[in-house]
């Protein structure tokens, strides 16, 4: 690792997005937030901030908006978990992902950054996103996103992956060729929303189709382990896998 990547892995910021509402958790999320729901014995956020500092990424903004008072006292400023976390507090309501991201600029700075959604569970490298920042930081792409393999709930996938790059619905493709499923990681210059209204909602997918169509964003496929965990019989699912892999009996 170069003196570059260096600096890189230890400067870059990650947001985690823990913002909304979880109307498809209900009941679970009418009294707790989403990223606080539990899977194999700890919250689903802190999976996220414990990769992240295993990645050597530590600081990190959250965003939130129901119930998020309960984000930040059970995460604090982040030091038991060996990071540093700021808060982005979206009021009345959450701003999308999007809105929340445009929201947050002024603390993700003016470098490429990292947002990973905080209801998603994956095994995904996170030290693969400071190399994923420097690579896009020295090109004219204004974004880099991780595609996996399109779950039961999703079976039409979002977007089109070919040699690195994602491509508009309507390009050509080879015989058989499948679109794939975002993840909910990726790597994105400020840029990308810094004509946005930070106190407006604001949804990221109309941007990103936007700036496919003028081949300015690049993909990665992940093949691992990666749950969007959006009902409870999902989670349910997760944390049964979860406890069973690290022999977790319920108490």
């Amino acid at each position: 690792m170069g003196k570059r990547d260096r600096e890189t892995r230890k400067n870059m910021i990650s947001m985690i997005l823990a913002a909304g509402r979880g109307e498809r958790m209900r009941p679970l999320t009418d009294h707790t937030p989403k990223p606080l729901l539990m899977a194999g014995g700890k919250p689903l956020i802190v999976w996220h901030i414990e990769r992240l500092a295993h990645a050597g990424i530590t600081d990190l903004v959250i965003n939130h908006a129901h119930l998020g008072a309960q984000i930040e006292n059970a995460l604090g400023d982040g030091s038991r978990h060996g990071v540093r976390i700021r808060y982005s507090r979206e009021h009345p309501s959450a701003l999308e992902t999007a809105g929340g991201i445009a929201h947050a600029l002024h603390l993700l700075g003016d470098e490429p950054f990292a947002v990973v959604n905080g209801d998603i569970w994956c095994e995904y490298d996170f030290a693969r996103l400071p190399g994923r920042v420097a690579a896009l930081e020295s090109s004219k792409d204004v974004a880099h996103l991780v595609l996996v393999n399109n779950p039961p709930q999703h079976p039409g996938g979002d977007f089109h992956l070919l040699e690195g790059r994602l491509l508009p619905d309507n390009d050509r493709r080879p015989a058989g060729d499948a679109r794939l499923t975002f993840s909910g990681i990726g790597v994105y210059k400020p840029a990308l929303f810094a004509h946005l209204d930070r106190n407006a909602a604001a949804p990221l997918a109309p941007l990103l189709r936007e700036q496919i169509a003028l081949g300015r964003i690049s993909g990665e496929h992940y093949a691992g382990k990666w749950a969007d965990v959006g009902t409870p019989q999902r989670l349910e699912q997760l944390d049964k896998e979860l406890r069973a892999s690290q022999n977790i009996t319920h108490a």
